[in-house]
């Protein structure tokens, strides 16, 4: 029951599922201290779900519970809505409405930001109420407020991070322990760190969302999901992490968002998400198992990193409960915090991104191969920097670390190579990230 010396703020939440669960429950256990600290009264009034007969970690009034989601945003009891149902449709029309009512929305829905964003960035501005999204990128890392806030006046530079847990747990498995993808892969769904169906983690859809998100907030410009580059982590295997460590680098799936200078007037940004071999003794490479971090730089902040659970239940309910907080104190003084006006921007060329590029391939073990790779490279105008052989029978292993060159160039020499009698395969490309 509310206490009726504070501001009563009615809160109607879509979606009851692990994180919804785990919000109504921080709720329940931080309701005084909320109350004492910030004056309000956080009730739940309305939760929508899919079936209201599934068994759910909390207790709720009767009458609570629907499965009529729209009756929860148009319901007058209702002030701030919380969306945790994902996807795209109906969470896009259903936080669209709750925008035309005038009711500030909290969501944690990376796919639906990352592609209509800024539509519902203009429809919460155009009424004048919050849309916080806290919990869509980092699950419990404080990470989309002091982008929007802390840092709003600095000039950043790059926003690079390990966004996805999955990727981190099976990389982590296949580092310290040795053990081959798919059983890493398989570790992580018995954990309930993967899905059933780990696409979405594994080929970087998830960190390609929130990149995108990233991009949008750090450097003010509209940046969609597609715009990104993107590739996952299925192709790299046991040989290619041993190369790495031997070599000093950790491999590690990357969020990369990067300002690279102006095209009339607009921001050029490269946003990409891709495997790449971290120098060992970066802050990155030693986030470990589904641990996430962000490595945030700037012209006058310098280098900054937030590390944390970017997933799970109550650490990503943690987040969300911030934003509500935030939300319905705003509500009580009829302010809000505006996303700010998103400018056009033009997105950088994978092609045209210049780095040092770790490339793994095999070949006939016989005179003059390696004179014939190195002609090819020469031809493209990439320097090798290392080079490295290793037996593997009639057949041999190359490991070649560049210097830096163009993705362009480095694609043709591999294309090139590929046409060699020789060459067998290249099963590895690896960005190399510079300290």
């Amino acid at each position: 029951m509310s206490d009726p010396s504070k501001t009563r703020i009615g809160v109607g939440v879509l979606g009851c599922g692990n994180v919804g669960s785990a919000l109504i429950g921080l709720l329940e256990e931080q309701r005084t201290v909320i109350a004492e600290r910030t004056g309000i009264a956080l009730d739940v009034v309305r939760v929508a779900v899919r079936s209201a007969t599934r068994d759910r970690n909390v207790v709720l009034a009767d009458g609570v519970l629907t499965t009529d989601a729209a009756s929860v945003v148009d319901d007058p009891e209702v002030d701030v809505v919380v969306e945790l149902i994902g996807g795209i449709e109906p969470a896009r029309e259903l936080l669209a409405a709750a925008l035309r009512l005038g009711k500030p929305v909290v969501t944690a829905n990376k796919e639906l930001l990352a592609n209509y964003g800024a539509e519902l960035y203009a429809a919460a501005d155009a009424a004048g109420v919050d849309l916080l999204f806290e919990a869509a990128v980092g699950g419990g890392i404080p990470l989309i407020r002091p982008l929007r806030e802390s840092l709003a006046a600095e000039p950043v530079r790059r926003v690079m991070g390990i966004v996805n847990g999955t990727t981190n747990y099976i990389l982590s498995q296949m580092t310290e322990h040795g053990t081959k993808y798919h059983d890493a892969l398989a570790d992580a769904q018995s954990l309930g760190f993967a899905e059933r169906d780990p696409t979405a983690d594994v080929e970087g859809f998830d960190a390609a969302a929130k990149a995108s998100i990233i991009a949008t907030v750090a450097f003010g410009a509209r940046v969609l999901a597609g715009s990104v580059y993107r590739e996952g982590i299925s192709g790299i295997g046991a040989a290619d992490i041993a190369h790495a460590q031997r070599l000093g680098y950790v491999v590690k799936l990357l969020a990369i968002a990067e300002h690279v200078g102006q095209v009339e007037g607009k921001p050029e940004l490269a946003v990409r998400v891709h495997p790449a071999m971290v120098p060992a003794d970066h802050p990155l490479a030693s986030v470990r198992d589904s641990f996430n971090a962000v490595f945030v730089e700037g012209d006058a902040v310098g280098e900054l990193m937030l590390y944390g659970r970017g997933a799970g239940g109550r650490p990503t309910a943690s987040a969300v409960l911030g934003d509500l907080i935030d939300a319905a104190g705003n509500r009580c003084r009829q302010t809000w915090t505006p996303i700010g006006g998103l400018g056009e921007a033009v997105i950088y060329s994978i092609d045209d991104l210049v780095s040092e590029y770790y490339i793994n391939m095999e070949v006939l073990d016989r005179p003059g191969v390696l004179a014939a790779v190195a002609g090819v490279f020469g031809r493209h105008g990439v320097s090798i920097r290392s080079m490295e052989q290793e037996g593997l029978g009639d057949q041999a292993r190359l490991v070649f670390i560049t210097h830096q060159a163009t993705e362009r160039d480095v694609q043709a020499t591999l294309g090139d190579l590929r046409e060699l009698e020789a060459v067998r395969g290249v099963p590895a490309l690896l960005r190399v990230i510079s300290q």
